[in-house]
């Protein structure tokens, strides 16, 4: 977590340091607000990351003579095969598109969306892959 920390310090550092010259050379108030509030951002995750790696101590992406084995193997499963991530994001796309340009849309979308969402949750209860 200390290089993501330190990661993120510089780039609370750059952003503040773009910023600062943006606004110089500029002089357009909104965008010297949004560098600044990027680099305010980058403060936060990096105070987040440098606080709690003191707590949790060292992890293996911090030791430079670590190896590949040392990190933690089980980060979950994750299916190869599904096809309803894509179907959530389109019907997601569609749910938020449907605000834009047409109420019909919009309860398409919502319709989609919920099958979309009851299909990634009950895929490993139906079908060839019921365990």
């Amino acid at each position: 977590m200390q290089v993501g920390g330190r990661l993120f310090a510089y780039g609370c550092i750059s952003y503040f340091l773009i910023a600062t010259v943006y606004g110089f050379m500029s002089h357009d108030p909104i965008g010297t607000t949004a560098i600044a509030m990027t680099g305010g951002l980058a403060f936060l995750i990096a105070f987040y990351a440098l606080f709690t790696s003191k707590r949790v101590g060292d992890l293996p992406e911090d030791n430079e003579n670590a190896r590949i084995e040392d990190a933690d193997t089980d980060y979950g499963f994750f299916s190869p095969h599904s096809i309803w991530p894509l179907a959530l994001g389109f019907s997601s796309f569609m749910f938020i598109m449907g605000f834009v340009f047409a109420n019909w849309l919009a309860v398409l979308g919502l319709i989609a969306l919920l099958f979309s969402v009851f299909g990634l949750v009950f895929e490993y209860y139906r079908g060839d892959f019921a365990s």
